[in-house]
């Protein structure tokens, strides 16, 4: 936890386009929360400190048009499969340590987006008071087809499926990242 650390952060969040209203919000709020605090990773389970350092990532098959979802035990939402930033490390090392752990896959970074984050939210968990806390979640895009092998966390996922847009925006009414379409929006996602 250094002030290199979240100097670091900052500079990937500043180059974050700024695609919506909420997305400027967002920006704003973590460049204010980063320039407060060195403190930016989680320590604690499940929220200690609040907000910290989390790293999510949309596995893409443009192919297909669709981004592979993951049934999250614990939320009870279909979120990008991802996790925390643990302490010292780089927001791309964890999207690379998530890959292999959550989905049993090498990370290979989306050729568009690249190894970069392409949006940014700042949100409250769901679930009991004693547990909500707040994410800044750093979102990158990995390449990846339909159909191809995956050995998903069990611990972790209920399920794991491919979806199209017009199926999240069909089928899972408000069981998905509250955000999820808006970065659908952010990656020019509308199959």
């Amino acid at each position: 936890m250094t002030d290199a650390a979240a100097s670091t952060v900052a500079s990937l969040i500043e180059r974050i386009p700024e695609t919506d209203a909420m997305a400027a919000q967002h920006k704003d709020e973590a460049l204010s929360w980063l320039a407060r605090t060195s403190d930016i990773y989680r320590r604690v389970k499940p929220r200690t400190p609040s907000p910290h350092l989390v790293s999510y990532f949309l596995l893409v098959d443009r192919t297909t048009g669709r981004v592979l979802l993951c049934d999250h035990r614990l939320s009870g939402l279909w979120l990008p499969t991802g996790g925390h930033v643990e302490p010292g490390e780089h927001p791309v090392e964890t999207v690379r340590r998530e890959a292999a752990e959550e989905l049993g896959i090498e990370a290979h970074f989306d050729p568009i987006v690249g190894a970069a984050p392409f949006f940014l939210t700042v949100t409250e968990t769901v679930g009991d008071a004693s547990t909500r806390h707040t994410d800044v979640s750093l979102w990158f895009a990995l390449e990846g087809r339909q159909g191809q092998p995956l050995v998903p966390d069990g611990d972790e996922f209920v399920d794991v499926r491919w979806w199209a847009r017009s199926d999240i925006e069909g089928h899972l009414r408000g069981r998905q990242e509250p955000h999820l379409l808006r970065a659908l929006d952010a990656l020019g996602w509308d199959a």
